[in-house]
């Protein structure tokens, strides 16, 4: 095991829906560099994951959002599915627990819907950023700009389209969460209307 991501807590923001695939190899990826990662979901219990359109495995929840403090950890990982960023976005504790992350400048890591939330939470605005396809009208109403890309960062803000992005996806938010804080990172524009 390597240990690029010694010391350093992660969470993974995700609840029911989530594409399976897009929780567990980032998650493997930041545990296998020596991260400590907490799932963080907006009910106690356990969460349903998805293979596409099939139900997946159950996860279990380390924290719910209400209960998660953004200062408690180092980096954010957004896992995409259809259904799971759509109800993150309108829960206001998910957003502001998103929020808080960019609003400190931490790096986040968000792949295929992910970006929903994001945007919800007034953090695209400025910022270059890749997403599912279906998306890129969401990203651009919310002042971000969309690219079809395998994976792009901003500023500590790593983003990927889908799931056969996972590998370089992965690659680049170890990257960017061993870099830790990107000072240079646009201010968050604010919860939008969760």
């Amino acid at each position: 095991m390597a240990e690029k991501l010694k010391g350093k807590r992660v969470a993974i923001l995700a609840t029911d829906g989530v594409e399976q695939v897009e929780l567990t190899e980032p998650r493997k990826a930041a545990e296998n560099e020596g991260a400590q990662v907490d799932l963080v979901a907006l009910r106690e219990g356990e969460i349903q994951g998805f293979e596409h359109l099939d139900k997946g495995d159950r996860f279990p929840v380390d924290r719910t959002a209400s209960q998660a403090d953004a200062e408690d950890y180092d980096a954010l990982i957004l896992p995409g599915g259809v259904a799971n960023p759509d109800e993150l976005r309108t829960d206001r504790d998910a957003v502001s627990f998103v929020l808080a992350f960019a609003s400190a400048k931490k790096p986040i890591a968000a792949i295929c819907h992910a970006p929903w939330t994001l945007a919800e939470a007034g953090v695209v605005k400025n910022r270059t950023l890749t997403s599912w396809p279906s998306l890129k009208t969401d990203i651009t109403n919310a002042g971000g700009n969309w690219v079809d890309e395998e994976v792009h960062v901003d500023n500590g803000l790593v983003t990927s389209r889908k799931p056969d992005d996972l590998p370089a996806f992965c690659a680049k938010l170890v990257e960017e969460f061993c870099e830790g804080r990107h000072e240079r990172a646009p201010e968050p524009q604010g919860v939008a209307s969760a």
